[in-house]
């Protein structure tokens, strides 16, 4: 169930995982994090896969926000064995409220960039995606501020154990 969920939202399997295991089994929260985070792995790497194939990731922008996850992920994981279980449990509420009102927020039509930013250009991060009407090309913008954005959904994803399409 939590594999069906974390592939379909992007949101990752851990916001089923988790309050399965405490809720439910009463696990404490640092291990359901641990078991979650291995979990979320497995299901975040199956469906890469699916959307590689199909030619609607761009898997430049992919590798270059995974260093940015990966840098944030390790340092939440070390806040994680210092932070008290209650204020872990608190945050995780916050951040799954927070991902809800985003989802049920109505989303405006995409602006989609024609002109990649300097850093953007240089990274080759711009690409195109497939639709029903034929290809359509973007560019990379803001890549400071989506490396820094991704840095800290790493951290959030690392202290909580969710993967950071919640965020």
């Amino acid at each position: 169930m939590a594999g069906l969920v974390g592939s379909l939202t992007g949101l990752g399997g851990g916001v089923v995982i988790i309050p399965m295991l405490t809720l439910v089994f009463g696990v404490d929260i640092h291990y359901a994090i641990g078991a979650s985070l291995i979990s979320v792995i497995a299901t975040s790497s199956g469906a890469a896969a699916a959307y590689v194939k199909e030619g609607i990731s761009n898997i430049r922008i992919g590798m270059f926000l995974e260093i940015a996850t990966t840098l944030g992920a390790v340092g939440g994981a070390m806040l994680a064995v210092f932070a008290p279980t209650h204020i872990i449990a608190i945050i995780f509420g916050f951040v799954l409220i927070f991902s809800a009102a985003l989802s049920l927020k109505k989303k405006n039509q995409t602006v989609v960039y024609t002109e990649a930013g300097k850093l953007a250009r240089a990274l080759k991060l711009s690409s195109s995606y497939p639709t029903g009407h034929g290809e359509i090309k973007y560019a990379a913008q803001n890549v400071p501020g989506g490396f820094f954005m991704m840095v800290i959904a790493g951290l959030i994803s690392g202290l909580l154990g969710i993967g950071s399409g919640a965020l």
